[in-house]
């Protein structure tokens, strides 16, 4: 056992191992020439340890109530990263007006734009289904030994936080970031040592809202970074 802990530390480690580059450069002195051998590390990128925040959702689509609540977290708490992880379709449910994962993350993607501190995700695209987060958490921590993983959510997901599978470990190995939603006040949880109130700006906008919108002819553009609106115009989503 304690051979194979060890395999897996070292494995770890190697995935975050620098790059040796050498350059041999030749000098002229006078006239005389000298070769100058010059090596240089150049550690991998995906080795810099971050604290990075998981916001998890369907987004569908997403909307400017999911951007402002990613940036205010992003640039008001101590994460260095907020992933958009996009929740792929339950094979087991009905899809119903629930836009294709390709789709979803495209939207994602076109809303972020070139923020680099918010991040699509579409890591449980590549996981068992259904997805759990506790499996995605699990997964994240193997892939990325170097960062530190925390959880976004409202606090109305925190007020039926202990319905989720694994809920004790997800809670004693990760901390939850929380923004306050209209009614909501967190319940059991709401102060416990690994819950972070975000006193982020309530959003009542939601998904549902501009389906049915959308679905009613009404002009949501407003609601949605233009790229956004602009794609779901292009593809005619949701007007059925």
């Amino acid at each position: 056992m304690r051979y194979l802990q060890k395999q897996k530390r070292e494995s770890k480690e190697k995935k975050c191992s620098s790059k040796i580059i050498s350059f041999i450069i030749v000098i002229c002195l006078g006239n005389k020439l000298q070769l100058v051998s010059i090596n240089l590390a150049i550690n991998n990128e995906n080795c810099i340890s971050m604290k990075i925040g998981l916001f998890f959702g369907s987004f569908n689509p997403i909307h400017n109530g999911h951007l402002v609540i990613a940036g205010y977290v992003s640039e008001f708490t101590d994460l260095d990263q907020v992933w958009l992880v996009v929740s792929p379709h339950n094979p087991l449910k009905p899809a119903g007006s629930l836009l294709q994962d390709y789709h979803r993350y495209h939207l994602v993607e076109l809303g972020v734009g070139s923020n680099k501190k918010i991040k699509p995700s579409k890591i449980e695209f590549e996981l068992p289904k259904p997805s759990f987060t506790i499996h995605t958490l699990v997964y994240l921590k193997e892939k990325y030994p170097q960062h530190e993983f925390a959880l976004i959510m409202g606090s109305d997901n925190l007020a039926t936080f202990h319905k989720w599978k694994n809920f004790e470990i997800i809670l004693e190995e990760h901390q939850l970031y929380v923004y306050p939603r209209p009614d909501q006040d967190g319940g059991q949880f709401k102060d416990h040592q690994k819950v972070k109130w975000v006193d982020a700006p309530i959003m009542e906008l939601s998904s549902t809202f501009i389906r049915k919108a959308i679905r009613d002819g009404k002009d949501v553009r407003y609601m949605m970074p233009e790229s956004v609106n602009d794609y779901i115009e292009e593809m005619h989503f949701y007007e059925k």
